[in-house]
C-alpha cells in the first residue's frame, strides 16, 4: 500500500454571492490522503502515518488534472532545432507532399521526439493523452508502433489512446488495409480526415471508416475541417452511420469548423443531430477563424474537449502544450471575464470534472476518486485561468509525476 499525504492544500468550497451573482470563489485549506491511486480522505488536521510520502502544498490550489484530447506526438519538431513552416501553395496537398518525404526521414528520431513531447505534456498537467498517429503509404504502420513504444515508457504515469490516422486520406492514399492492420496492432480509435475535400467521396469515405470501426470493435475520431454547409452535411451523415452501426457515444469530431460557420435554425438542427448520436467535439480553440460555439454546444448536451493539436511541427509553429493558457484563450474568445464563467471553464480540459457544481456545492474530490490532480500557484481556478498561473505539481494515479524545481 502506498500513501501520499498532502497538507495545506487549497480547495474550492463554494461561491460567495452579491446580488445573486457570484462575486468570488470561496476556498479553504485541507489535508488530503491518497492511497493506492485513490482519494482515501480529506479534511482538517489529518494524522500522518509512518512511511507516508508527505507534500506540503503551502496553500497551492488543488484542481482536477487535464486530459489532452487531440495531439500528434508522432510527428513533431519538439525537442529539435527551431524550424518554421514551409509555404503551402496547394493547401493541405502541399503538407501531404511534404510529409511523404519528411516522415520517412524522421523515423530514426520519431520515438525520441514523441517521448520528449509526452514528458512535456505531463509537466503541463495532463494525466491522459489522446494522440493521432499517421498511417500512410510511405511509413505504413511504423508510427503506430513507435507511438506505442513511446507511451509504454510512461504507462505508470498516464493513461493514453492512439488514433490510427490516415492523414493523406483514407481513399486518396488507399490505406484501408493499413488502417485495418493498425487496429490489429492495438490502435484504440479509427481516424479519418475531410471525407469531401480530401477523399472526394463523402459516403464511401465515411462508410469505409465506420466499417473499420465495426470490424475492430473500436470508436472513431475524425478530423473534419470542411466548412459551412458541406461540413454540416458530413456531420449529419456521420451521425446517421453512427446510429446505424450501434456506435452511439463512441464517435468524436475534431475541429468541426463548420459549427462556427452555421447559425440560427441550421445550427440548432445539426447540434440536435450530433447530440442524439452522442457525438462529442474536440477543439484546439484556433485563432484566426470563426470559433465553434463551445458553450452553446455544451449547454445542448454535446461534450466539448480541448486539445493542442501540435506543439511545433511542419503544420504549425505555435503550440505550447500549456492548457492553463489554452483555457485562458478560450475565456477571452467567449468574453468569460466574471468569476462564475471563468470557474466553469475548467471542465473543457478535465473531461467535465469540476470541484464545484453550478450552485457552488463541492463535488470534487470525493472519497474513492482517482487521484489525478494538479497543484497550482493560484487563489482559485478563475484566478489560475485569467492570470495563467503556473502548475507546481502533477499527481497521476496517486503518484507525483512532476514537481516544480525550486
Amino acid at each position: 500500500m502506498t500513501r501520499l499525504f498532502m497538507e495545506n492544500v487549497r480547495m474550492e468550497t463554494g461561491f460567495i454571492y452579491e446580488d445573486e451573482a457570484v462575486l468570488r470563489t470561496e476556498t479553504d485549506l485541507f489535508d488530503v490522503v491518497i492511497v493506492d491511486g485513490k482519494v482515501l480522505e480529506f479534511g482538517k488536521d489529518l494524522v500522518q502515518e509512518d512511511g507516508d510520502e508527505v507534500v506540503n502544498a503551502d496553500g497551492k490550489l488543488l484542481m482536477p488534472a487535464f486530459r489532452e484530447m487531440h495531439i500528434h506526438v508522432d510527428k513533431t519538431y519538439f525537442g529539435g532545432p527551431w524550424k518554421a513552416c514551409k509555404p503551402t501553395p496547394k493547401g493541405i496537398v502541399s503538407r501531404i507532399e511534404e510529409e511523404q518525404i519528411l516522415l520517412p526521414e524522421q523515423l530514426p528520431i520519431a520515438q525520441d521526439r514523441a517521448e520528449n513531447m509526452i514528458k512535456w505534456l505531463i509537466s503541463q498537467g495532463h494525466t491522459h493523452i489522446r494522440s493521432h498517429c499517421n498511417v500512410d503509404p510511405q511509413i505504413g504502420t511504423k508510427h503506430i508502433e513507435i507511438t506505442q513504444q513511446a507511451f509504454l515508457k510512461f504507462e505508470n504515469q498516464i493513461t493514453y489512446e492512439i488514433v490510427a490516422f490516415p492523414q493523406h486520406g483514407l481513399l486518396r492514399s488507399d490505406v484501408a488495409p493499413l488502417m485495418r492492420e493498425a487496429m490489429r496492432l492495438g490502435a484504440d480509435l479509427v481516424g479519418g480526415v475531410d471525407p469531401a475535400t480530401l477523399d472526394g467521396d463523402i459516403n464511401r469515405s465515411l462508410e469505409m471508416t465506420m466499417d473499420i470501426a465495426v470490424e475492430s470493435g473500436k470508436g472513431i475520431d475524425l478530423h473534419i475541417h470542411d466548412s459551412g454547409t458541406l461540413g454540416a452535411f458530413e456531420f449529419s451523415k456521420l451521425a446517421e452511420l453512427t446510429e446505424q452501426a450501434g456506435k452511439v457515444g463512441q464517435v468524436t469530431i475534431s475541429h468541426a469548423f463548420a459549427l462556427g460557420d452555421v447559425d440560427g435554425r441550421a445550427l440548432e438542427e445539426i447540434t440536435a443531430t450530433l447530440a442524439a448520436a452522442r457525438i462529442d467535439i474536440t477543439s484546439s480553440v484556433p485563432i484566426g477563424r470563426p470559433i465553434i460555439p463551445i458553450p452553446y454546444l455544451y449547454e445542448k448536451g454535446i461534450p466539448v474537449s480541448i486539445g493542442h493539436d501540435s506543439l511545433t511541427d511542419h503544420w504549425s509553429p505555435f503550440g505550447t502544450g500549456n492548457t492553463v493558457q489554452k483555457l485562458s484563450v478560450l475565456a477571452e474568445r467567449f468574453q468569460f471575464s466574471n468569476e462564475f464563467s471563468l470557474n466553469r471553464c475548467w471542465k473543457y480540459a478535465s473531461g467535465g470534472v469540476l470541484p464545484l457544481d453550478d450552485f457552488g456545492n463541492q463535488v470534487w474530490p470525493k472519497v474513492g476518486d482517482p487521484a489525478n490532480m494538479i497543484l497550482l500557484d493560484a487563489e482559485c481556478s478563475a484566478h489560475a485561468i485569467a492570470r495563467r498561473r503556473p502548475i507546481t505539481h502533477v499527481i497521476s494515479k496517486g503518484t507525483i509525476v512532476f514537481a516544480e524545481v525550486k
